[in-house]
């Protein structure tokens, strides 16, 4: 067996209103729905399948808990202006732009949270 990519992850969260709101006007994903009436946030070819706290679809996993996860997503542009965009929309971020190892490379990555509390990193790839 080969693993050759990442189709989708889930997020369990306290308001999927609120955690739409944040994946779509911060970082730009898109929201669709699926199946019955279920949400995921699109972008790039991979998904982010939201599961509301409580509320979870099965199969699931073992201790799902909002706020529990720890994301980095590739950024095309640079850190300064990732971190303009971040400071224009009054997020704050936790730390950066600082160096990091992505898994194709070296990357500068910037961190905050999103309304759950989860780490989400925002890798932009800095060269070979």
């Amino acid at each position: 067996m080969t693993i050759s990519g990442l189709d989708h992850l889930v997020l369990t969260v306290r308001d999927i209103d609120r955690t739409v709101a944040f994946y779509r006007d911060v970082l730009g994903m898109t929201p669709r729905q699926f199946g019955a009436g279920r949400l995921a946030l699109h972008f790039g070819r991979q998904k982010i399948n939201l599961h509301l706290a409580g509320h979870e679809f099965e199969p699931k996993a073992a201790s799902p808990l909002p706020g529990s996860a720890d994301l980095c997503f590739l950024v095309d542009g640079t850190a300064a202006t990732t971190q303009t965009v971040l400071t224009r929309a009054g997020i704050a971020i936790e730390e950066g732009p600082v160096p990091r190892t992505g898994a194709a490379g070296p990357v500068i990555s910037l961190y905050l949270r999103d309304p759950d509390g989860n780490l989400v990193e925002l890798a932009h790839p800095a060269g070979p």
